[in-house]
């Protein structure tokens, strides 16, 4: 009795102590999303695990190097449809800080929380921490690539790490990207899994990314061997060796088209067929949206209903958020691996309207100080590309920016450097192309977006759906 009293009263100082932090923030024009949770864990180191058991069916987690963001927010926009009550890190601060932030906002002085379940995004990373604590039931893997290696080390490591966390979560079940076998493998844990993949081939050269990881076979060593890729090592593959492959997947995505910054496919939910529209272009949200799908098969959640959450989606900030200046569109995209970066390259190449491109490089700490990366990613491919007018290198590293495009091949009349982001934006909006990017690093993010606020009408790409005729 008198340890349940103690505990509460512990517990409520520190959310008394976050809520206070978090409102300071908010008079400072700051978001806020990670600072009150750290105040209140030096208050009460238990806070996190006393909030997460007040959730009423517990908690799912998104985790892996690309796409936790949107496929957090698409799913706690599917549940929030469906009729739960979500808590959620939608922001992306995905550092136990930033998920005690997540459970401060919707609780209580008393910490009492009206929440049906718990969604988070979980950096790799702090996975094993934040998984012990919470003990999820449901966690997405969406895929692994080289990201911060001077955080994160080696992959080898980063799944071994979040493998061993899960054989200790005897409870959980998993939705795994099949199309990875970096992910694939970790079906061996013996916990339940529903897989999703791509189910056809749909891509061209574009496909043919330099940047692969996982060439061999994590059991036996060999090389593995691909019927075909979708992107990086995503796609079909198989070990002549010890046989692993590509598994079978519930949830397969068919006949992908995009249009228009619209995305359109079949997906394939077990015996089921039906169409998804997306309002947003981007390859690789195809995949978050089949890990929604995923876990509305353990949800009960039908797929229908899934579908038509999805095409109401509206992306976080600096996933694919769209703009408008001056009747061109603009578009704000987070760049932080090789692989991710690829994909953006990808969107500057697919359609042949003239560009401005703005890249903004930082090497804070949450990018990672060491930006060697950037020479992993394909810029080689835009040497010959006419649509792109000029290039804008911005950001902290600048130089080193515009010294890589320089490199693969790109004419120096189109590269310019501006350190200073509101110049460089002002000068990226000032171009004469009929559409704009925004490439920006983590830490470069938010103050783009900002920045980027004062120019630009922000708008929703889901209203541009109900012109389009709809997948059957």
């Amino acid at each position: 009795m008198w340890g349940e009293f103690l505990l509460d009263v512990r517990l409520a100082g520190a959310i008394v102590a976050g809520k206070i932090v978090s409102y300071l923030c908010k008079l400072c024009g700051r978001r806020g999303s990670s600072l009150p949770g750290l105040v209140a864990l030096r208050f009460f180191p238990g806070a996190l695990a006393a909030l997460a058991g007040r959730v009423r069916h517990g908690a799912i987690m998104v985790t892996g190097t690309n796409g936790k963001t949107t496929t957090n927010n698409m799913l706690a926009r599917v549940l929030e449809s469906s009729g739960y009550r979500v808590i959620t890190n939608r922001e992306g601060a995905n550092l136990i800080t930033g998920v005690t932030t997540a459970f401060l906002r919707r609780s209580g002085i008393g910490g009492r929380l009206d929440c049906d379940w718990a969604l988070l995004e979980v950096d790799e990373a702090a996975f094993p921490r934040v998984a012990e604590i919470v003990r999820p039931k449901i966690v997405v893997i969406t895929n692994f690539f080289r990201d911060q290696l001077d955080r994160y080390g080696e992959l080898d490591k980063t799944v071994s790490f979040i493998k061993t966390t899960l054989k200790k979560i005897t409870s959980a079940k998993l939705v795994l990207n099949g199309d990875d076998p970096l992910v694939a493998q970790l079906a061996d844990t013996g916990l339940p899994q529903v897989f999703y993949g791509l189910g056809t081939p749909t891509r061209g050269e574009e496909a043919r990314s330099v940047t692969r990881e996982a060439r061999f076979c994590p059991y036996c060593g060999q090389e593995f061997v691909y019927a075909y890729y979708h992107y990086s090592q995503l796609g079909v593959y198989r070990c002549p060796g010890c046989g692993f492959a590509r598994p079978p997947a519930e949830v397969e995505a068919l006949g992908i088209k995009v249009q228009n910054h619209v995305t359109q496919c079949y997906v394939r939910v077990k015996e089921k067929i039906l169409g998804l529209t997306l309002p947003t272009p981007g390859f690789y949200n195809v995949y978050n949206s089949l890990a929604v799908f995923g876990v509305g098969l353990y949800l009960g959640i039908a797929p229908e209903a899934v579908a038509t959450s999805l095409s109401r989606y509206v992306p976080a900030t600096g996933r694919l958020q769209e703009f408008v200046h001056k009747g061109r569109p603009v578009y704000l995209n987070l760049v932080k691996n090789p692989a991710g970066f690829n994909e953006s390259l990808n969107l500057l190449t697919s359609t042949p309207e003239p560009k401005d491109v703005l890249i903004a490089l930082n090497d804070n700490d949450a990018d990672g100080r060491d930006i060697s990366w950037i020479w992993d990613v394909d810029f080689e491919r835009l040497e010959r590309c006419e649509d792109i007018l000029r290039f804008v290198c911005s950001g902290k590293r600048a130089e080193e920016m515009a010294l890589r495009l320089k490199y693969a091949g790109i004419p120096v009349r189109k590269i310019e450097t501006c350190s200073d982001l509101a110049a460089g934006i002002r000068r990226t909006l000032d171009g004469l192309g009929s559409a704009v990017y925004f490439l920006a690093t983590y830490t470069a993010l938010w103050p783009v977006e900002k920045i980027l606020r004062r120019h630009a009408e922000e708008i929703n790409g889901a209203d541009r759906l109900s012109s389009l005729p709809r997948s059957s």
